[in-house]
C-alpha cells in the first residue's frame, strides 16, 4: 500500500504554535426531508451562520461521490487518510474505544443486540437501544454458558445496544462474513458464505452465535447478536508521524475514542452533551495543538428516522457553541464523518457541509451553514481527506511543494 499524497503532505508539514479544532457533527449530511429541508436548513443556527459568513465553506465527499461510508471510513478520510487504502473493520475500533487490550492476531467485530420474530427474522437492529445495564447483565449471561475449545472468546459490553466479541488464539484472521444484513425484515447472515466457507474464523465464530442464539432465546427484546467488522490490528502511521501534531480527543462514545486510538491520539475526556463537550475542547487545546471534538446526537437521531430530534441536536450545539468561538482557535473546522438523513433511517452517500474558520479565507461567504448554501463558498466540492491538508495551510504548517 502507497500513500503518495499522505506522504506528500507528511514531506511538507511544519512545526508552530497555532492550534486546530476539528469539530465533527456526526451524521449531520441530510436530504430535504420530503420537501421540509434538510435538518440544518430547518434548524435555527445563529452562530454557524455567522461563523459561514466570514469562513471558507464547501461540500465534502466521505470517501467519493455515490459511495455510503461507516463510521470508521468516513473519520479517517476527515483525519486525512485515505479511506480507499486505509480500510480497518469497526471490530477493531470498537475494541480500542472501550480500552479493550487488544493483542496482535486477535480478532475483533462490532456487535449489535437485535430482537428475532419466531421465524428468525431480524424486526429490530438495535434491540429497541437497550441500556448500557441491561446490555451489561447479557454479556455476562453469555460469558457464563459460551464454550469454544478452538479459541478464546471475550464478550464486552460497549454501550447501549452495541457490544464487542474478541476471538484469541492461533491461525485465527478476519475472513468472516458479517450477520447483520443491514436491515430488517431478514434473517441474520451465515459467517461461512462464499467466499468464507474455507475460514476457520468463520466456523468458529458460527458455532458461538449458535450458543449465543440459544443463550438469548427467552430473552426480550434483545434476543440475538449481530456481528460486523471483523477486523485485526493494522500497522499504520500515527497522527503526530503524519502531521507533526500532538492530537487529542474529545469524544463520548467509545467508538470514536476507538478511532482516535487507532491513529495514537490521547483520548483527553468523554463528554456528550454539547456544553461540556466545547468546554472539554478549550481545556484539551492547553496540552494538544489539535483536538478531535466529536457530538453523536445528529447520527443517532437521523438513524431513528426523527427530523425533529435531529435539529434539536443541531440547535444545542449551536447554542452552546460561543463557548468554543469566544476562545478562538486559531484554525476551526465544523463538518460531518457522513450523512445519516432521517427519511433514510441510516448513513447515506450524500456529501457533508464543511466550514473552516481561519485566517487566509477569501470567499464568497455565505449566509447560512446548510449542505445547499455552503457549496456557494470558496471551497467547493471536494473530498474529506483533503480538509486536513487546508487545515495545515490555513495554520501556516505547511511547507512550499517544489522549487
Amino acid at each position: 500500500m502507497k500513500d503518495h499524497y499522505g506522504e506528500l503532505i507528511t514531506s511538507l508539514s511544519g512545526v508552530n504554535d497555532k492550534k486546530i479544532v476539528l469539530l465533527v457533527l456526526d451524521g449531520i449530511g441530510d436530504t430535504n426531508n420530503n420537501g421540509k429541508g434538510t435538518a440544518l436548513q430547518i434548524a435555527h443556527t445563529p452562530n454557524m451562520d455567522k461563523l459561514a459568513g466570514r469562513s471558507a465553506t464547501g461540500l465534502a465527499h466521505p470517501v467519493s461521490p455515490g459511495i455510503t461510508p461507516g463510521s470508521g471510513p468516513g473519520h479517517l478520510g476527515l483525519f486525512g487518510y485515505d479511506p480507499i487504502l486505509y480500510q480497518i473493520g469497526r471490530g477493531v475500533l470498537s475494541a480500542l474505544g472501550i480500552e479493550f487490550p487488544l493483542e496482535k492476531g486477535d480478532v475483533a467485530a462490532r456487535l449489535n443486540f437485535c430482537t428475532l420474530d419466531d421465524k428468525g427474522k431480524i424486526t429490530d437492529r438495535r434491540a429497541g437501544r437497550i441500556s448500557s445495564e441491561k446490555n451489561r447483565e447479557l454479556i455476562e449471561k453469555i460469558r457464563k454458558h459460551i464454550e469454544s475449545d478452538k479459541a478464546e472468546v471475550f464478550f464486552e459490553t460497549e454501550s447501549e445496544h452495541r457490544a464487542l466479541l474478541v476471538l484469541r488464539g492461533e491461525g485465527l484472521n478476519a475472513e468472516v462474513g458479517d450477520t447483520d444484513p443491514q436491515e430488517t425484515g431478514k434473517e441474520p447472515l451465515d459467517p461461512t458464505r462464499a467466499p468464507y466457507e474455507e475460514s476457520k474464523t468463520a466456523k468458529v465464530v458460527k458455532e458461538i452465535f449458535e450458543q449465543v442464539r440459544e443463550i438469548l432465546k427467552e430473552e426480550h427484546p434483545a434476543n440475538m447478536l449481530l456481528s460486523r467488522g471483523f477486523a485485526q490490528l493494522p500497522n499504520w502511521p500515527s497522527f503526530e508521524e503524519k502531521y507533526r501534531l500532538k492530537p487529542g480527543a474529545v469524544a463520548g462514545h467509545p467508538m470514536y475514542r476507538g478511532i482516535a486510538r487507532l491513529l495514537g491520539m490521547e483520548v483527553y475526556s468523554e463528554p456528550v452533551e454539547p456544553a461540556d463537550i466545547l468546554k472539554e475542547t478549550i481545556k484539551a487545546l492547553e496540552h494538544y495543538n489539535f483536538v478531535f471534538t466529536h457530538f453523536k446526537d445528529p447520527d443517532k437521531k437521523g438513524e431513528d428516522g426523527n427530523i425533529e430530534e435531529k435539529v434539536k441536536a443541531i440547535e444545542a450545539m449551536d447554542e452552546a457553541l460561543p463557548i468554543l468561538t469566544d476562545h478562538n482557535p486559531d484554525v476551526l473546522i465544523i463538518t460531518g464523518d457522513h450523512s445519516s438523513p432521517a427519511p433514510l433511517k441510516s448513513h447515506s452517500w450524500h456529501p457533508v457541509p464543511l466550514l473552516i474558520s481561519a485566517p487566509g479565507s477569501r470567499g464568497p461567504y455565505v449566509e447560512k451553514f446548510d449542505e445547499v448554501l455552503t457549496l456557494g463558498g470558496e471551497l467547493g466540492m471536494i473530498r474529506s481527506m483533503e480538509i486536513m491538508t487546508l487545515a495545515m495551510a490555513h495554520s501556516g504548517k505547511l511547507q512550499k511543494f517544489g522549487a
